[in-house]
């Protein structure tokens, strides 16, 4: 399978395993884990609260588990690891920049924005009916789906 395709299926599965969760922190880091071989058996459970910081509008879930993903693969042993610190922090960047002039921000409430014209209170039941009857959650498999992307070519980048 081509690199391409690869990236593709990676982005396929990321906005099945949304539907599935409704958590884009938990998708992102469960289809890069499983795909990757990732260590972390306590972070997919840890990462439950994540999206968009508790429903808050603030950082993505979907970053959070990229991020999170890419600290398993690029970050350092130990605390005193510097070099290992020094290494993850170019890759996270990229990640960071990269989705972010994809989605427009790295923040919930910016993708929201960017993709469906406004911003959305998750944590409010008729706000949420507002973002699923505004096509909400496709937007949001499409920005997990190009999450996990980025991060996949990341990670196969080191491989």
């Amino acid at each position: 399978m081509s690199r391409e395709d690869r990236l593709n299926v990676l982005a396929r599965k990321a906005g099945k395993t949304l539907a599935r969760s409704g958590n884009c922190a938990q998708a992102s880091f469960a289809v890069l884990q499983e795909e990757f071989d990732l260590a972390g058996d306590g972070i997919l459970k840890a990462l439950t609260p994540f999206p968009g910081i508790a429903l808050r509008g603030e950082t993505c879930g979907a970053v959070i588990g990229c991020l999170m993903a890419l600290g398993l693969v690029f970050g350092r042993e130990g605390l005193d690891d510097w070099n290992g610190y020094l290494a993850s922090i170019p890759p996270a960047r990229r990640f960071c920049r990269h989705f972010e002039e994809l989605n427009g921000s790295t923040t919930c409430a910016g993708v929201l924005q960017a993709r469906l014209g406004r911003s959305y209170d998750m944590a409010d039941g008729r706000d949420v009916a507002r973002y699923v009857a505004a096509g909400g959650p496709k937007k949001c498999a499409e920005v997990v789906g190009s999450a996990v992307q980025i991060a996949a070519e990341a990670i196969m980048g080191k491989a």
